[in-house]
This record gives structure tokens, C-alpha cells and sequence, in this order.
């Protein structure tokens, strides 16, 4: 592109700034919790990115540009952000599905296979069609989706099921409930 010039392009101390300040801010957002915690690969990358994206607009702008200023580094982070914003919506709404899907394999437990009216948190982790299901986290976070939709209902904490009072029981919802 630039021939005869093998001079690396140099980034101005007050872009280099920016793209620490933008680096640092992302690195925080990965952590567990964080906003960008689900898109660890992605985001890793975003500060690289960013300063790949500036200086293409450097040379867009000015083939024999020596160096990228702060503005067009401030133009490639915004870039990377909306980017890696979009990675992180379409990550949330891979595991809103993936959620669902969960708790609708354990409501079509329940409906067909689980032999009693009422459940406890032990029966889904014994007993659930997936393996991912008898893990706890994912088994409350199904119990938790289908309680809101209304397909179990809890029961009072002190509920005696199959012959113990429990802190926590929930009754199936066996027939569909016309809205």
C-alpha cells in the first residue's frame, strides 16, 4: 500500500491513552458478573482491534499518515465497543434459549415421567432428562423459569412431601393453563 515506506504506523501518546483507558475498562468488564463475562474470547481481543480499526481510518484518510491521533483512535474504540456490545446481545440471547430449552426439557419431565404431584430440588437433580439439569444452578434457574410461567407452583415451606416437612416443594401443573 504505502510503497517504499516499511515504517510501522506510530500511535500519538494521547491515542495510546485512550486504547489503555478502553483495554483496562473492557478487562474489568470480563470479569465473573461483568458485562462482557460471557464473551471472554471476544472481548479479549476488542483493545487489539480497536487499534487495528484505527489505523485503517489513518490511511483512509491519509496514505502517508505517520502516526494514529487520538480522535481516530477514538473512532476505532467506538467501533470495537459496538461491536463487541453486539457480541454480548446476541450471547444474552443465546443463553435466554438456551435457558428456555432447559426448562422446557424439565416441564416434559415432569409432565410425563416424574411419578409424583409434587417435587423437590432433590428429585429434579436425581432424576432429570439431562445431565446439565442435575447440576443445581441450572436445575433452580428451569425450576425458576417454569414457576414464573406457571407450570409448577410453589408449595408452603413446611409442606410435608412423600413424608418430610420441606423448605422448598413445588406442585406440577400437568394440564396446560388456557390463558
Amino acid at each position: 500500500m504505502r510503497q517504499g515506506d516499511d515504517a510501522p504506523l506510530q500511535v500519538a501518546p494521547d491515542a495510546r491513552e485512550l486504547l489503555i483507558r478502553f483495554s483496562d475498562a473492557v478487562e474489568s468488564a470480563q470479569a465473573p458478573g461483568g458485562a462482557f463475562a460471557e464473551v471472554t474470547a471476544y472481548a479479549s481481543k476488542a483493545a487489539e482491534q480497536a487499534a487495528r480499526v484505527a489505523g485503517v481510518l489513518s490511511l483512509w484518510g491519509n496514505l502517508y499518515a505517520p502516526v494514529v491521533n487520538a480522535d481516530t483512535m477514538a473512532n476505532g474504540i467506538e467501533l470495537a465497543q459496538f461491536y463487541l456490545s453486539e457480541a454480548s446481545r446476541l450471547s444474552d440471547a443465546a443463553l435466554v434459549s438456551q435457558e428456555i430449552e432447559r426448562a422446557e426439557a424439565l416441564r416434559r419431565w415432569l409432565v410425563t415421567k416424574c411419578e409424583h404431584d409434587e417435587i423437590v430440588t432433590r428429585d429434579v437433580l436425581r432424576g432429570a432428562p439431562s445431565r446439565e439439569l442435575r447440576e443445581s444452578p441450572m436445575a433452580r434457574a428451569a425450576l425458576a423459569v417454569l414457576e414464573k410461567h406457571g407450570w409448577i407452583v410453589p408449595l408452603e415451606p413446611g409442606t410435608v412431601v412423600r413424608g418430610a416437612a420441606r423448605k422448598e416443594a413445588w406442585r406440577i401443573v400437568r394440564q396446560a393453563h388456557v390463558v
